[in-house]
């Protein structure tokens, strides 16, 4: 299995300006404790840090040095996380700055842990209810000028094309055979992504949740927030559910089945195509975990897509 995880900096690779500005952020005494955590693909920071006093924050620090698109994604958030209202089930933002040279977030520290993979029953049912509430919570968006879904979009769910125009030596033999209807099913999903009101995550997986010691859960890192259905984010965990095992049904529950399969044929085209190219600058690992789960959804694609077009047997059969 291929973890969705980077190479980071860490809290002592920033600028002693910089640090200082997040320990006045935070209050309470200098920085005397930092865990860097792993997940993500982000180059730049993602420390737990503990002030001498004991007040603690969750700091994300990252420079267009390292990563020009990273510093993008990072302005994108900050302006995202500060418009989230209070009952989403989301971190709440303590501040933020961007003084040029680096984007920093400093966020509450949520105790709590990621889902575990392969997923169980009950944190997929947990999942589905925390995905319905925030959906309702951010429709309409709180925030304007928000990116929609389908332009976002629209390129990475067109790879089919790519791929058919030049076939990997690698490429898995259904697919290859199938490259009309994917793209077609591709296409489907990318229309009914269209005209939505939802502040979207859109990049719902299990390292972006975090499950607190009584249950609930919270929904972090949000730079590629959009416009979309509200079902949108449901149907980007099923993803995550079919490729580290698991029943995605209940988040599938309610979703057009055509535009799910849709959208996940949009997705696996994305992986297929994009996990082939050379790694982005700082994102050595990305590439591997991009191939890891377009090959893993392309079993589940071929059965539904089979399933789709198999005739249903007569009465008298």
């Amino acid at each position: 299995m291929v973890t969705a995880s980077g190479t980071r900096i860490r809290w002592d690779d920033l600028p002693v300006h910089v640090r200082h500005r997040v320990e006045e952020i935070i209050g309470g005494g200098p920085v005397v404790e930092a865990q860097s955590q792993a997940g993500g693909f982000s180059p730049g920071t993602a420390d737990r840090v503990r002030t001498s006093s004991g007040r603690r924050a969750f700091v994300k620090a990252v420079t267009p040095a390292i990563n020009i698109e990273s510093a993008a994604m990072a302005r994108q958030e900050l302006r995202i996380t500060a418009s989230l209202p209070p009952e989403a089930p989301v971190p709440r933002v303590l501040s933020g700055f961007d003084d040029g040279d680096w984007v920093v977030l400093v966020l509450e520290d949520v105790e709590g842990v990621h889902p575990r993979t392969p997923w169980v029953q009950e944190e997929i049912d947990a999942a589905a209810t925390t995905l319905r509430d925030l959906a309702r919570a951010l429709t309409p968006a709180p925030l304007p000028g928000l990116p929609a879904a389908t332009d976002l979009l629209a390129a990475d769910f067109a790879a089919w094309e790519l791929l058919a125009a030049a076939p990997p030596t690698d490429f898995d033999p259904w697919a290859r055979q199938h490259l009309g209807a994917l793209h077609a099913s591709a296409q489907r999903g990318l229309t009914a992504l269209a005209g939505g009101e939802t502040l979207a995550h859109a990049d719902i997986r299990a390292d972006n949740i975090l499950v607190r010691p009584d249950g609930r859960m919270i929904i972090v890192d949000w730079p590629w927030g959009c416009l979309a259905p509200a079902w949108l984010d449901s149907v980007l965990l099923a993803i995550n559910v079919i490729v580290h095992g698991g029943d995605p049904g209940p988040l599938l529950d309610g979703v057009d089945h055509d535009d799910a399969v849709g959208v996940i044929s949009g997705y696996t085209a994305f992986f297929q195509h994009r996990s082939r190219q050379p790694p982005p600058p700082g994102l050595p690992t990305v590439r591997a975990f991009q191939r890891f789960q377009g090959d893993a959804l392309l079993p589940w694609l071929r059965s539904a897509l089979t399933a789709a077009t198999t005739p249903e047997p007569s009465p008298n059969e």
